[in-house]
């Protein structure tokens, strides 16, 4: 942070230099704010601003407003959903009470049951009318509205289990349990509504939802005893579900009475003291303790409709007060939400006039090392690359240029000067690979064509030799000169291949597919464990003769390096729809399904040549021969354990075979030879 605004870059094997950037016009800025630190500016900018947002929408949004609508929303699914629920269970447990008392008798006649089945499908169409209407869906959740859809589901089943109940084609027991099937569904759906968020509010809303659980299971214990006084006997089975109904609304009472606070919950201690209660369990520990019916049975139906009405009186009115409870709770919220509100407003606007001023120059600034920044990732170094790869020349100061900015920020400043230098240096770097890239490409060409001419005059001069000697062990060692010399040359264009160059080899006629095989073959030190089945008179046309045959004899030799010596490579070769395909297929060990998928993808999309990847230059070497050719060459499983490769040539390199009867075979004549450039 001195006054001379330099950067010193150090090059290898170069002096160190300094590179100048331009200080920013700072003139017109305010004495107050100028040379400011970038911490001090955005304290000043964020501390009013966020202090003042945190403190207020935290309070109001988070628990004011929430508060508010959520009493709201909890009214609303009063009104709309929990009353019509309310009303709907009351007529289905009375429904429930009647069917059980017509399937205890032996008349024809239902009594009462035809109009309490009137009353529960009029509850039933408020309940639909209000839960589906406009205000009803805005008010309930995902939650709440599947359980609105079970329950009017389980409503349709009312009429198999209302023709059951004429036909007497069910029990008593069953009947009431299918009634409670709905009225648990219709329970679940109530417990959903329960919305408060105070949590006392909620504490209390809970222990009434328990305790009209509770009445839910007097109602049932009602509807099968008072069946079973109508038939005049309590069979064994009613009788366990009649003690399994006593205990759990016992609990439930008693549970849901423990939850009330002092307010709400003396009218239920006098209802749990009173005389009537005290004889309603005492029946019921008769029915539960001898397994018949009580002594005083007639006495049973009178006192549990005393009881349940005095339930249900208690349940309005507790849900009355606790209404209250939250229409009061939601006055006190509206009056802190215009206080808050105002307060916070003018906080806010106080924020906003101080930070403006600051917040707009760190903001262009900021906006400037943005831009600054996108433009080197996404313009100036995919340029550069763009223009090395096709071999044009690079000017780095062209290319990276200093970066100024219009600011007063130290900070801002510095981060211009390094991103300057940042920039600089990586085109630098890309400029010096490329050059790099380019030199050993050019080094490995180089050589490769010396030793190609070398290699060429040593296979010219040991064809002669051969020709000169009729002696058998001289011709197998020229022989085996020979082939060693053939896998040379292959190696030698293996590096002119990596450094982007042609071969060098060359035919100009169409050589047969069988001719090409065999050639690769030649080309790899194991060639007699390879076997070449027949193929068809295919021929591959001359200009991809000499790197089908290179392909291949990779590919061929990676068969017998990577399988037994014992074990045999087949090569087969077939038209196909797409083409000709050679399969390569041997008996080794094979590769996992990771590696393989790896060795496929870097055949598909040729990788850029690594000098550190140096043991995998036979597959460099494939995959951008089949990438020059429009060749697919593709790594599988062997049914026999090891790998197939298959190489797949493109119509476009093949002749098919003629359909009349082909000529006879001749020798090869000078014209069908190679021919092979000499770079010297």
């Amino acid at each position: 942070m001195g006054a001379d605004p330099t950067v010193n870059v150090a090059d290898p094997g170069r002096a160190p230099r300094r590179i100048a950037f331009p200080r920013p016009n700072a003139r017109h800025a305010d004495p107050a704010l100028r040379n400011r630190t970038i911490r001090f500016k955005l304290y000043s900018l964020l501390s009013l601003p966020i202090a003042a947002l945190i403190l207020l929408w935290v309070f109001i949004t988070g628990h004011i407003v929430g508060d508010f609508f959520e009493q709201r929303r909890a009214a609303t699914l009063y009104d709309q959903v929990a009353a019509p629920a309310q009303m709907l269970a009351e007529r289905l447990g009375l429904e429930r009470r009647q069917s059980a008392l017509f399937l205890s008798g032996t008349g024809p006649e239902g009594g009462r049951l035809g109009p309490a089945r009137h009353a529960t499908d009029q509850a039933v169409v408020l309940f639909h009318q209000r839960a589906t209407s406009l205000e009803g869906q805005s008010a309930t959740g995902p939650e709440v509205v599947e359980r609105v859809v079970e329950l009017e589901r389980q409503l349709e089943s009312l009429t198999v289990i209302r023709e059951d109940v004429d036909g007497r084609v069910m029990s008593r027991l069953r009947a009431i349990q299918e009634y409670t099937r709905i009225q648990d569904t219709l329970y679940r759906l109530y417990d959903g509504l329960v919305t408060v968020p105070e949590l006392s509010l909620y504490r209390q809303a809970v222990g009434l939802q328990t305790i009209t659980r509770a009445r839910e299971l007097l109602s049932q214990e009602d509807a099968l005893l008072s069946g079973a006084i109508e038939q005049g006997s309590l069979p064994a089975e009613e009788q366990r579900a009649f003690a399994q109904t006593v205990a759990g609304r016992r609990l439930l009472l008693g549970r849901g009475v423990q939850a009330l606070d002092a307010e709400l919950r003396p009218p239920y201690d006098r209802l749990l003291d009173s005389t009537e209660y005290r004889r309603f369990t005492t029946m019921e520990n008769q029915v539960v303790s001898r397994g018949d019916l009580p002594v005083d049975a007639t006495a049973w139906q009178p006192l549990a409709q005393t009881l349940g009405a005095r339930m249900d009186t208690l349940a309005a009115d507790r849900a009355r007060m606790l209404n209250d409870r939250a229409s009061a709770g939601a006055s006190v919220i509206i009056t802190q939400i215009v206080v808050a509100g105002g307060v916070g407003l003018l906080a806010i606007l106080a924020a906003v006039v101080l930070s403006t001023r600051l917040g707009r120059g760190l903001a262009r600034e900021l906006t400037d090392l943005r831009s600054a920044a996108l433009d080197l990732a996404d313009v100036r170094l995919p340029r550069v690359v763009a223009k090395l790869r096709d071999s044009e020349p690079v000017d780095v100061d062209t290319e990276a240029p200093p970066i100024v900015i219009d600011g007063t920020t130290v900070e801002a400043q510095d981060v211009a000067q390094a991103l300057s230098t940042v920039r600089r240096t990586a085109v630098e770097a890309a400029v010096g690979q490329a050059d790099l890239r380019k030199g050993v490409s050019q080094v490995f060409r180089n050589l490769a064509r010396r030793n190609q001419s070398l290699l060429h005059r040593q296979l010219t001069q040991l064809d002669t030799m051969q020709r000169k000697t009729n002696a058998p062990d001289a011709l197998a060692d020229l022989f085996r000169l020979d082939h060693l010399t053939t896998r040379m040359r292959r190696q030698a264009e293996g590096l002119i291949i990596l450094s982007g160059a042609p071969a060098g080899r060359a035919w100009r006629k169409p050589v047969p597919m069988h001719d090409v095989v065999r050639g690769a073959v030649a080309e790899v030190e194991d060639y007699k464990r390879v076997t070449v089945l027949p193929m068809s008179d295919t021929a591959l046309v001359g200009t991809a003769v000499a790197d089908v045959i290179h392909m291949l004899a990779e590919l061929v030799e990676n068969a017998t390096v990577f399988s037994p010596p014992s074990t045999r490579v087949t090569i087969r070769g077939q038209l196909v729809g797409r083409g000709f395909a050679v399969e390569i297929e041997d008996r080794g060990l094979g590769m996992n399904d990771e590696d393989r998928a790896e060795v496929n993808r870097r055949l598909i999309d040729p990788p850029e040549f690594n000098l550190a990847d140096s043991d995998r230059l036979g597959l460099f070497v494939v995959s951008r021969l089949a990438s020059r050719h429009d060749v697919m060459v593709t790594l599988r499983r062997s049914p026999y354990g090891g790998t197939t490769a298959v190489v797949l040539l493109p119509h476009s390199l093949i002749i098919p075979p003629p359909q009349d009867p082909p000529a006879p075979d001749r020798p090869p004549t000078p014209a069908d030879q190679p021919a092979t450039t000499d770079p010297h």
